[in-house]
């Protein structure tokens, strides 16, 4: 396993060599031991293929730009197998590439579970904010907190060994591959495309998940054509931990009885079957309850305008700029723009964002660097507060971030250098601190 190149990823196989392969996806923090309950009995009809994600487990620290690239390294690792057409199911993070290959591989996925996911986790803030945790108190307050957002407290409370397990499991990880992970998630968002998901799939949710639950879960059963959905009462995140027996019992009636028809390489298509009659909700050891479905409207598409031969560059600055300053930020300066500053607005996301901060030159540590100087030379002391949490987004740690307040001082005067760590301090006082 340590000679895994870096475009592939650490991997085991259960069960008969000549059964169809059926892929077991880890959530962001675990190993592909969170399976361990369910492979004995779907190795029986199945060739369990399980991964873990870059960092995790002792794999090779590769870290992974978006989950689009993880996905792409779990092909290369397939087809360097020799596997072409695969079930899968996923949980969380795993999840997500669940459904990043059956929108951009439909051919390769016979049949899909997704298990305590979302076609968009939470906020892009909240996962940054996770990383600027990490990436300056290290992984040990995510790994004390993990119990509480994975299992419900009864669990915790008679299971102590398995909790102890899952703080273990998050604090051996690499943490550059983990912050990398929330960069990940953070860029996730699939909403528009969701109802592209061609393949049968079940839609698998703990009733008391308090990260992806229920809601989230109806989102996906609305929006994919051929989905069902089972909650499992009882359990919380990480339901196939939980959860064991009832989640293998629900995976196994899924996969044998909805694996798609496999893609005819002679014609160029894949059999697609009638138009699908969506299933009663199922849960286990309780009778099926009504789901209210909402309707869930495609994002509208914008044409790019011109400006000088070129495409507008606003979209790109507003993509850029919430991702520097956060959603939260970006919302409500939108929100409180008016005819007399609207147009400063996009004066500033069209040219300072989407001409400046995304050119290639300089990488956005770099510029954050730059920003802050500039902002303490300028006694702008407002703005230097949410460019001191951009810069913890962007990859500055609270030590370096210091060394840049204090070259400041010396060509910049010592008095904007003191109002400057004020502020500083604050901030990081703020956004380092875990909530949990």
């Amino acid at each position: 396993m340590s000679e895994t190149p870096p475009n592939t990823l650490q991997y085991r196989f259960d069960g008969p060599e000549d059964a169809p392969v059926l892929i077991l996806g880890p959530s962001l923090g675990t190993t592909w031991h969170m399976w361990d309950r369910q492979v004995p009995e779907l190795a029986q009809q199945w060739r369990i293929f399980r991964y873990d994600l870059p960092g995790h487990g002792g794999a090779p620290a590769y870290p992974v730009g978006s989950v689009s690239d993880l996905a792409g390294r779990l092909l290369a690792t397939l087809d360097g197998l020799g596997v072409q057409r695969f079930g899968y199911a996923g949980c969380a993070f795993g999840g997500a590439v669940g459904v990043e290959l059956a929108l951009r591989h439909p051919e390769r996925v016979a049949s899909l579970a997704l298990i305590a996911a979302s076609p968009r986790f939470g906020t892009a803030d909240e996962f940054r904010q996770r990383g600027v945790i990490v990436r300056t108190n290290g992984l040990d307050p995510i790994a004390r907190s993990s119990p509480d957002r994975w299992f419900t407290s009864g669990f915790a409370a008679a299971q102590p060994a398995i909790t102890e397990w899952a703080v273990q499991m998050v604090r051996t990880t690499d943490p550059g591959c983990y912050i990398a992970a929330c960069e990940a998630l953070a860029s996730f968002d699939v909403r528009a495309e969701i109802g592209l998901v061609g393949v049968p799939t079940l839609v698998l949710v703990g009733s008391d998940d308090q990260v992806t639950g229920p809601a989230e879960a109806r989102t996906l059963v609305a929006g994919i054509p051929d989905a069902r959905l089972a909650v499992v009462p009882g359990a919380s995140h990480l339901v196939p931990v939980e959860q064991p027996a009832a989640v293998t019992d629900l995976l196994v009636r899924h996969f044998s009885t909805a694996w798609q028809p496999a893609y005819d390489s002679g014609t160029g298509q894949t059999a697609v079957p009638g138009i699908p009659v969506r299933a009663v909700p199922i849960a286990p050891q309780q009778p099926p309850q009504p789901v209210a479905i909402a309707e869930i409207a495609p994002a509208p598409v914008l044409e790019p305008v011109q400006v000088m031969g070129r495409p507008d560059p606003y979209d790109a600055g507003l993509k850029v700029r919430r991702e520097v300053l956060g959603d939260a930020h970006v919302d409500r300066a939108l929100s409180q723009a008016d005819d007399f500053s609207g147009e400063f607005q996009e004066f500033i996301t069209r040219y300072a964002w989407g001409e400046i901060w995304d050119r290639p030159g300089l990488d956005r540590r770099s510029r954050s660097c730059v920003t802050l100087t500039a902002l303490v030379a300028g006694g702008h002391l407002e703005e230097l507060a949410f460019h001191i949490r951009a810069a913890l987004r962007n990859g500055l740690t609270p030590d370096e971030i210091k060394e840049v307040l204090l070259q400041a001082a010396v060509y910049c005067g010592v008095p904007a250098a003191n109002s400057a760590f004020k502020v500083a301090q604050q901030v990081i006082r703020e956004e380092t601190t875990p909530t949990e």
